[in-house]
Parts: structure tokens; C-alpha cells; sequence
């Protein structure tokens, strides 16, 4: 299940303590990524080095997205933000009349975000065999690889589409769903976001001009919460933008397009009942036809195969790195916590704080030189193309390989 920590986090340890700059942590990191499979761990095929990748919303801050609990997040800067809960979703029409009120807002900034140079170097990292697999858990925006406004690429069960963009050839796992589609809580059935925003466009012409008039005054041309409010408008990660004292109460959402051409049996064995007003808005009248973001919702369970597969990554790794997390959703920490019991070396490169790190780096030696774990407290996107390069020119004077960096655009 995705529930949120919501206490404090501890100030970052810093492991090794030469990693407390940006050049000790590039030098902590490459150890980290290089070093062979620890010999704690049962033999692998051809001593594989198999390094699972696990991404938060960090990743993509300089992506322009607003993250939970980053220096400008919004758990930092607004103590009583509270994201709407599955049951509260499911259950309440007025709640989700203010949840796609708000996230009509916020989706132009979502589907405009392109992939930054973490997502970059990620790919790289990956066609250079240093990582093996991604676990996101930041909601994916479009799964479309062709279409580079996602952020990273998706091979698996498909939430921060900024990683199947990037790097499509890695398999990517997304933990907590996607935003580029919805879902039907009733039939199952799946609607691209984009048309279903058109359709929100379209039952809400009042909105609609509100929202064109913010794009043409800039007033979503910065994610930061601080020049969002100046405009009088509040932030949050997932698209969510808050107006105070907008009329949500007045917006209206599409049913589901197939519950409506055919309604399905509920639980009970009856027919359900879908009914939508002369403009094709949902009807509170309606016993099916809802649509929810197909993302996992916080209080909402994670799909059981989901789960499994997040668990057989970890199972099957050598080593994890944690990027752009505070670990503070427990389906993440879980994994890590796994990692740990397993013997797996625990890298973390995040912002801040972490839930629980002061656990995962119990036993180091003294001399760890990251080569055993390492914890950076520094920027994804400042960070991984550097280490990219260091690893790249220790593959050119041990092998005599073209280093692929040179091949990318990084900015």
C-alpha cells in the first residue's frame, strides 16, 4: 500500500565523509557503480554485477516538477498539504471534482517537462552496463517513447514517464502507476490522458479560459511554489494546482466512455447505472463510470504483480542506488529495507533527508571509500553525468573504449 511518512527526517549522513562535497561524491559514487559484487552476497553467473536503480521525485525537480520534500517541496514549504486519499477519491463526488479541477491545472506543466540530465546519464549508465534496472516511483507522464515531453523509458509493467523516454531500452519498473492514462474504477478500462483533458477542456469552458489566460501570463512557467504563490496559485507534485477559493464545486468530468456504452455488472449481480448531463458530464446519479489517474493512489494497494516484480529486482541484484528519495513512502523503504537484509551494498544520492538511512549503513568498514555504500547529499543532475565520465574514462585507459558521454548532449 502507498502510505506517506509524515514525520521528521534526519539530516543526511554523509558517507564517506570525503563525499561531503560535489567532487567526493562523484568520486564516492563512481567507487560505488565500479566496485566488483560483494563477496557477502551468493555466487553469480560470470560474478554478474546486476545495480538496481530507485528514483523518486528528486530526479525530476530540475525537470521543472515540483517534488514532496525537497528544499522548495511542498511538505517543506506548506506543513498542511494533504494529497487526496483512494477511498476519499472512490467515494466522494466533490472530491473529485476538486482533484481534476485542480489537475486540468497542473497537466500542461506535467506534459510539457522534458527529461533532464540525470534521466540522461541514467540512460547512459544503463547502455554502459552499470545499471540493470529501474524501479521509479515518480508518476509516469507518457509512455510514448517517441515522444520526448516524458521523462524516463518504460520496459516493464508500467509513474514519472521521464525514465521510458530516456532510456527505453532499460527496463524501468513504475511502482506507483502513471499519469499519461486513466483508468475506469469499475470496468478497467483505459482512457489517454490527453484526450480526457480535452474533455475536461470542453465541460468547463470557464476553466479553460482561466487556464489559458495563466499560460499566456506565465503563470505556470515556473514550478516554484514561491513564484506560484506571487500568482496566486499554490503547487504541488502530480500535477496538482491549487487556486484558493476557486469555484471546484462547478467543475464536471467525463464518465467512462465504455461503462457507458456498456454499463458492467457490479458486485451485487445488478446492472449498473451511468447517466451523464446534456453535455456528457459524469451524473451523481450514476452507480458506475468513474475514472481515476492510473497512478496508486496514497491509502491505495499496489498491484500484486507490481509488488512481485519490485521484490524479484531486488532479489536478483548486486547492489542498489537510491536517487532523488527520502524513502518516505513505505512501499519504497520496503525495498531498501529488503536490500539490507540481503546483504546488498546501499548507495543513496538525495537532498536532504532519508527515512530510516541511519540503518542501511550499519557494519562499514572505516576505509569504505564508497566501494561498500555511499550516501550523497547533492543534485541528480549535477551529479550522475560526472560520475558518467569518470567511469567512462577508466573503461577508455582499462579497455581502450569510446566513451559514450561524448556521443550525448548534456547541458
Amino acid at each position: 500500500m502507498r502510505i506517506p511518512y509524515t514525520g521528521p527526517l534526519p539530516p543526511p549522513i554523509i558517507i564517506p565523509k570525503s563525499a561531503n562535497t560535489p567532487i567526493g561524491a562523484i568520486a564516492a559514487l563512481t567507487n560505488f557503480l565500479s566496485a566488483p559484487r560483494s563477496t557477502l552476497l551468493p555466487p553469480a553467473p560470470n560474478n554478474n554485477d546486476r545495480i538496481v536503480l530507485l528514483t523518486g521525485a528528486g530526479i525530476s525537480v530540475a525537470s521543472g516538477l515540483a517534488d514532496y520534500r525537497g528544499t522548495a517541496g511542498t511538505y517543506t514549504l506548506n506543513k498542511t498539504y494533504r494529497p487526496i486519499y483512494y477511498n476519499e477519491f472512490i467515494s466522494n463526488h466533490e472530491a473529485r471534482k476538486r482533484y481534476w479541477a485542480r489537475s486540468f491545472l497542473g497537466w500542461t506543466t506535467l506534459h510539457k517537462a522534458k527529461p533532464n540530465d540525470a534521466h540522461r546519464a541514467v540512460r547512459d549508465l544503463g547502455d554502459r552496463g552499470f545499471i540493470s534496472k529501474v524501479i521509479t516511483q515518480s508518476e509516469s507522464i507518457d509512455g510514448n517513447t517517441q515522444d520526448v515531453d516524458s521523462l524516463l523509458t518504460v520496459a516493464w509493467p508500467d509513474v514519472d514517464s521521464f525514465h521510458p523516454i530516456a532510456h527505453p531500452d532499460l527496463p524501468t519498473l513504475e511502482l506507483h502507476g502513471y499519469l499519461r492514462s486513466l483508468v475506469c474504477i469499475h470496468c478497467g478500462g483505459h482512457l489517454p490522458r490527453k484526450d480526457f483533458q480535452q474533455s475536461l477542456s470542453t465541460l468547463n469552458p470557464e476553466w479553460a479560459a482561466f487556464l489559458t489566460e495563466m499560460l499566456e501570463t506565465g503563470a505556470f512557467d515556473s514550478e516554484h511554489p514561491d513564484e506560484r504563490r506571487k500568482k496566486g496559485l499554490k503547487s504541488n507534485p502530480d500535477g496538482d494546482v491549487d487556486v484558493p477559493n476557486a469555484p471546484y464545486t462547478t467543475f464536471r468530468y467525463p464518465a467512462c466512455p465504455r461503462c457507458l456504452a456498456h454499463p458492467p455488472i457490479l458486485a451485487n449481480g445488478s446492472r449498473s447505472i451511468v447517466k451523464t448531463d446534456p453535455d456528457g458530464a459524469w451524473s451523481s446519479s450514476s452507480t458506475a463510470g468513474v475514472l481515476k489517474p492510473a497512478v496508486v493512489m496514497f491509502g491505495e494497494s499496489i498491484a500484486a504483480s507490481v509488488k512481485t516484480a519490485a521484490e524479484e529486482a531486488i532479489d536478483t541484484a548486486s547492489k542498489i542506488l537510491v536517487i532523488g528519495s527520502s524513502l518516505a513512502t513505505y512501499s519504497a523503504w520496503r525495498l531498501v529495507k529488503r536490500a539490507k537484509e540481503r546483504n546488498l551494498p546501499i548507495g543513496i544520492l538525495n537532498l536532504g533527508g532519508v527515512r530510516g538511512e541511519e540503518g542501511f549503513f550499519t557494519g562499514l568498514r572505516a576505509d569504505n571509500d564508497g566501494s561498500l555504500g555511499v550516501r550523497c547529499s547533492e543534485s541528480a543532475d549535477k551529479i550522475l553525468p560526472s560520475v558518467l565520465r569518470h567511469l567512462e574514462l577508466t573503461a577508455v585507459a582499462e579497455h581502450n573504449e569510446e566513451p559514450l558521454s561524448t556521443q550525448n548532449n548534456y547541458t
